[in-house]
């Protein structure tokens, strides 16, 4: 039995690891548009998944520890090292996500996504206001929105684990059902 055949009886539709970049999560965003179209998706289920996707590629994309730094110009941008994968299961589709980041950063993200997590659905929609209107958070390469954007759209509370990898390095996976 091969990779490629267990992951398709696994309910996997798009599996990426490895340096992921802008231009690499637009193409497989393509490919995932494409994939839900043949699949004939709900519009309205395809359009949660297409923006939980993109979420967690520009989550992996900012914050894998393991990362290259493109220097200034037309091309500028980050290559950051990690997996994404989208896939059916139980009747509905997910969306899991992993990179390396910093041991010092575990605490500090796992508080937040547990506080994120604790939260009704009324409740996060209050959060996502009060974070639009105040500055991003500290060390945030983006709005500070994502982790809440990925839980309003998704059809259950988000799952995350982290895992040592010793040397200062977690492994960071984050999985939301939709």
């Amino acid at each position: 039995m091969n990779f490629f055949d267990a992951s398709r009886r696994q309910g996997v539709i798009l599996s990426f690891g490895g340096d992921i970049s802008e231009n690499v999560m637009f193409s497989l965003g393509e490919v995932l548009k494409l994939r839900m179209r043949q699949g004939e998706t709900d519009a309205s289920v395809a359009k949660r998944v297409f923006a939980i996707f993109v979420e967690q590629a520009q989550n992996v994309i900012r914050y894998s520890a393991d990362k290259v730094v493109k220097p200034a110009g037309p091309e500028a941008g980050l290559i950051s090292n990690g997996v994404i994968v989208v896939g059916m299961e139980g009747g509905r589709f997910y969306v899991v996500c992993g990179n390396e980041l910093p041991g010092s950063d575990v605490q500090p993200l796992r508080a937040r996504l547990d506080h994120i997590a604790s939260l009704s659905s009324d409740e996060l929609k209050a959060y996502y206001r009060e974070k639009l209107r105040q500055p991003p958070d500290e060390g945030s390469l983006g709005g500070s929105i994502g982790l809440i954007e990925i839980a309003r759209r998704s059809s259950a509370p988000v799952e995350f684990d982290f895992q040592d990898l010793g040397a200062g390095r977690s492994f960071f996976c984050l999985k939301a059902y939709i």
